[in-house]
């Protein structure tokens, strides 16, 4: 027999051990800076190059994001645990001592990420309690070689415990 339903604490129980990169996605919104950080967030495809990402209905930096039509997915580095922790406590002046450059859509850039993806919003999906945003890659970056990703695992930050060994790659 198929259970009715799945309790929503047991669900992100169970789903909070598969791990996933932290990203922080910006934009412009005006001359102000706004982001959220998402852990949902994925490549779609190749051709044309498409993006997506999760942001819950509540969100308020989300409506921002999707009036201004274009954001930049920053893919966090193992030391931006408190960026990500910044971006998604959304209180305060999130960007106050971050740093960060326009990219070509407008988005902040944020400094020290290890790989940038800035797209336009191609398509909104109903996705439950969050929307599916699929976005239209215009522009990608990469952080410098060697640096790790930071990870969300079981509700906390983590890291990547062991470097790769060369024969691995």
């Amino acid at each position: 027999m198929i259970p009715r339903d799945v309790a929503p604490t047991r669900f992100r129980d169970v789903l909070g051990t598969f791990a996933t990169g932290v990203v922080v996605v910006t934009a412009l919104d005006g001359d102000q800076p706004v982001g959220m950080t998402v852990q949902s967030f994925s490549s779609l495809s190749l051709r044309p190059p498409l993006v997506l990402f999760c942001p819950a209905r509540t969100s308020r930096t989300w409506p921002r994001v999707r009036r201004v039509g274009s954001f930049c997915a920053n893919v966090l580095a193992a030391d931006q645990a408190d960026l990500a922790a910044t971006m998604a406590a959304g209180r305060g002046d999130r960007f106050r001592d971050v740093a960060w450059e326009a990219g070509v859509t407008g988005a902040p850039r944020l400094a020290g990420a290890l790989s940038h993806v800035e797209a336009t919003v191609q398509a909104v999906h109903d996705g439950g309690d969050h929307d599916v945003v699929v976005g239209r890659v215009r522009a990608v970056a990469r952080g410098a070689e060697g640096t790790r990703p930071l990870l969300f695992h079981e509700g906390r930050y983590a890291r990547l415990l062991a470097e790769e060994s060369a024969e691995a790659r």
